[in-house]
Parts: C-alpha cells; sequence; structure tokens
C-alpha cells in the first residue's frame, strides 16, 4: 500500500493504468469512506456522464478544492445550481459568436508572429507563448477587454493557483486556507491577481456599457444584466466567480492542448508535413479565415488526435447521489467514482496502437471528420452529456485557427529532452516546451516587422 501511496504522488498517470491493468475497468480502491472506484469502461463512463447523469453530482474534493480559486461559477456549481448558470452564459458560445471570436484568435497570432519575427533562429517557450495568446483570445471574446498587458502575471498565477489546488486534493493534512501555510500564501498571491484581472475587466466595461435596447455583446453583458428569480442583478461575488472561472478553465486548457500539438508536430514528421502542405494550399500569408475552417480537415484532426493523447481534463469526478450498476458492479449512493478521459482513450479495445499519435484516425477516406469516432463513448476530450464543456465549439475553433496560422509562417523545431507530462488539472510539460523558431521568410504577412 505504502509502495501505491508513492506511486500515486510520483505518478498518477502510471499509478491509474497500473490499476486498470490489474483489475479491470470498474475497480474499487481499498479506501474506507468514501467507496472510491476507478471507471474506465465507456460505455460505464457514459452512464455517469450521460444516461444517468442526474444519479451524480460535482459535490467532490476535486471540485470543492478548485472553488477555492473560481468560487462558485459554472466549472464547480452543483446540480441545482448550474442549471441557470448555464442557460445564463450558454448565448456567448452560440455558432453566430464564433465568427467574432475567429477575428480574435487572428489578431492575437499575428501579435505574436510580430513578436516572434524579430527572433527567428532563437530558443521560445511555446507553452508559455500559448498560454499568453490564449489569455488574450478569452479577454477579447468574452470580456471585450485586452488582457495583453497582464498575460504574463495571469499566467503565472493560474498555474500557481492550480499547482496549489492538486497539492491539496492529494494531500489528507491540507490545512483550511486561513493558516499561512507556504502553499496557502502562494494560493492566496494567485487569487489576488485574478481578481485584481477582473476588476480591471470590469472598469473597462463601465467606460463602454450596454446601450438601452442593443442585445448583449459578450459573456459580461449577459451577466451584468442578468437577474435572479428575486428580480435582482447579480451580485459582484456571482460576476467575480464566473469570470474567474472562464479567465482560467477558458484559456490554460487550450493552451496546454496546442503546446502538446506543437511536441507532437515536431516529433512526427510525416503529420506535420501534411499539416504544412494543407495550410500553405488553403491560407495565404495572413493566415486562415474562419471561412477557411471548412477547408482544413487534416489540422482538425491534428487536433482531434492531441485532444485523444492529452485530453485537457485527464481526470474527473463524481459524487453518486443514489444507488448505481456499472459494468456489473454495484456502486453505493455517496460512492466517489474517478473518470480518466487519459485511460479511456489509450483502451486498445477502441484505439488501435493508441499511444501513436495518429491524425487519420479521425478522418474517412474521402478526409471528413468521422462522426462515429468523435461520439464515441471511448472519445471524451470535453466531458460528456450535460455537463459537457460549453465552450467546446470555441476551443476546436481557436484550436485549428492557432495551428494554421502558426504552421503557415513558422516552423519549431523540437529540442531535448522531450517534455515530461505532469498531470495536474490539465497535463502540463513539467518545465515549458522550449522549441527553435524558425520564421518561414516566404510566408510572413504583409506588414510583419520580420527582418527582410
Amino acid at each position: 500500500m505504502m509502495r501505491s501511496i508513492g506511486l500515486i504522488r510520483r505518478d498518477p498517470l502510471a499509478f491509474l493504468a497500473q490499476m486498470r491493468e490489474a483489475y479491470g475497468d470498474v475497480l474499487q480502491f481499498p479506501i474506507p469512506s468514501p467507496p472510491t472506484y476507478l471507471v474506465t469502461d465507456p460505455e460505464a463512463v457514459r452512464r455517469v456522464l450521460v444516461t444517468n447523469a442526474k444519479g451524480y453530482g460535482k459535490r467532490t474534493l476535486q471540485y470543492t478544492t478548485l472553488s477555492l480559486v473560481t468560487g462558485e461559477g459554472l466549472l464547480t456549481a452543483d446540480t441545482e445550481a448550474w442549471r441557470p448558470q448555464r442557460r445564463l452564459v450558454q448565448p456567448a458560445f452560440h455558432h453566430a459568436s464564433l465568427e467574432l471570436v475567429a477575428t480574435h484568435v487572428r489578431d492575437a497570432v499575428d501579435r505574436l508572429v510580430d513578436r516572434w519575427a524579430e527572433r527567428d533562429g532563437e530558443v521560445v517557450d511555446v507553452d508559455e507563448a500559448m498560454m499568453h495568446l490564449t489569455l488574450e483570445v478569452v479577454g477579447a471574446a468574452l470580456f471585450g477587454a485586452d488582457l495583453s498587458g497582464d498575460a504574463r502575471h495571469l499566467a503565472e498565477a493560474t498555474l500557481d493557483a492550480l499547482e496549489v489546488v492538486v497539492k491539496k486534493a492529494r494531500s489528507p493534512f491540507s490545512l483550511p486556507l486561513r493558516f499561512p501555510t507556504p502553499t496557502n500564501i502562494v494560493l492566496r498571491r494567485a487569487v489576488r491577481v485574478l481578481d485584481r484581472a477582473v476588476e480591471s475587466i470590469l472598469v473597462q466595461r463601465q467606460g463602454n456599457p450596454l446601450i438601452d435596447g442593443q442585445a448583449p455583446r459578450d459573456m459580461l453583458d449577459l451577466l451584468l444584466a442578468a437577474h435572479d428569480d428575486d428580480g435582482s442583478t447579480l451580485s459582484r461575488r456571482q460576476i467575480r466567480d464566473q469570470v474567474v472561472t472562464f479567465i482560467v478553465a477558458g484559456h490554460e486548457t487550450v493552451a496546454s492542448t496546442l503546446t502538446w500539438a506543437w511536441h507532437l508536430l515536431s516529433t512526427n514528421p510525416g503529420p506535420a508535413r501534411q499539416l504544412r502542405d494543407e495550410v500553405d494550399a488553403v491560407c495565404g500569408p495572413a493566415g486562415p479565415t474562419f471561412d477557411d475552417l471548412a477547408r482544413l480537415p487534416w489540422t482538425t484532426a491534428v487536433l482531434d488526435e492531441v485532444l485523444r493523447l492529452y485530453p485537457p481534463a485527464w481526470l474527473v469526478t463524481r459524487r453518486s447521489l443514489v444507488p448505481d450498476v456499472l459494468a456489473g458492479v454495484e456502486i453505493a449512493a455517496g460512492s466517489l467514482v474517478i473518470v480518466s478521459p487519459w485511460l479511456v482513450h489509450r483502451d486498445v479495445n477502441a484505439w488501435p496502437d493508441p499511444e501513436i499519435f495518429d491524425p487519420s484516425r479521425f478522418l474517412d477516406e474521402s478526409g471528413i471528420r468521422r462522426r462515429d469516432v468523435l461520439t464515441s463513448p471511448a472519445y471524451l476530450p470535453f466531458g460528456a452529456g450535460p455537463r459537457m464543456c460549453i465552450g467546446r465549439d470555441m476551443a476546436l475553433l481557436e484550436g485549428v485557427l492557432v495551428l494554421a496560422g502558426l504552421a503557415c509562417r513558422v516552423d519549431l523545431e523540437p529540442l531535448e529532452p522531450p517534455p515530461r507530462a505532469v498531470p495536474l488539472v490539465t497535463i502540463r510539460p513539467a518545465a515549458g516546451l522550449p522549441m527553435r523558431l524558425r520564421i518561414r521568410p516566404d510566408r510572413v504577412r504583409s506588414g510583419s516587422t520580420s527582418p527582410s
């Protein structure tokens, strides 16, 4: 048992894989309370997240600890508290909003290329660059705010906060936030940075409020115009919790996916060559537009495959509200159920050669995305069921446009040693992702500051 505890802390991914290999797709851990199960059978996972979703809640240590950062926002809200929140912010993610998101993505990519233009041949931290870029997109698309000046501090605060959250969730002896332990001090400092960002966003919006009769422009307008059941507007704290939730969840997940995409492309020259050929044929030097998305099937498949190998949420938890049966195993009410997309996505029965990076899994012979694969119970990069990630379509659009927008103008070469995956809230590279930057002089957009 002590050996297992050591492996859990040192390499949780390896520990869970060993448990699944030894004990099957639905196993109970030797923990007295609450009864705790690891579920990796795809159909059992679908029952937990989709067909019997009402039988499971999110009041677990994972989300309670995360709420120290996000408060009672959409990500951590449980059952009845979640439904009105989802209805409130859903319009910000409707298809009609995505074309404007694409414009913000293009602008952020252009700014990054301009910054990189003077660093041709140098080593850049791609992970840091993706964090900053996705922060800029979230700020502009959801809140109409310019976060570019705060990107470094916000990215650092997000990672600091999430690292402490994971430590607290894994430790049985974590002290409440009011105690000035080293980890609590780090967490409080990180939350202050996020809170200041929210205040800055709200101040920016006060100078540009909605005119009477004007339709909401973004999520922030929806939050500011919302009313509780009693007719009162949302409190400052309620607005803060939603804004922090989407700052944290809306950029860090996409950034980590893009980081792993660049790593996988740099170490798999065949798929990388296909992506480059596709974007060169479709995109001019200015990069892809919203209308180009349908003409980038291989780039989209690359993103689908990255999400399989490095799902943004490698582990999700639920608490059973009523008794249930999963793959023949009886689950008592009050049990903790652990679902690991990381393991489900490596199920050899669903994915031939699961450790191989192969974007063609997601395309049929005509180059069209395979709906049967994308909707399979063995594929859940954004979760599944009613609690599926609300920003899925925005994340996919952003990911494809960033990959294509950068690939048509730069090359990123791998360096040794390869990155080591660390499972925090998402799967992060342990020391960033240093890569050698090569500007493609024949493909730099007009007006760039790159050397001639």
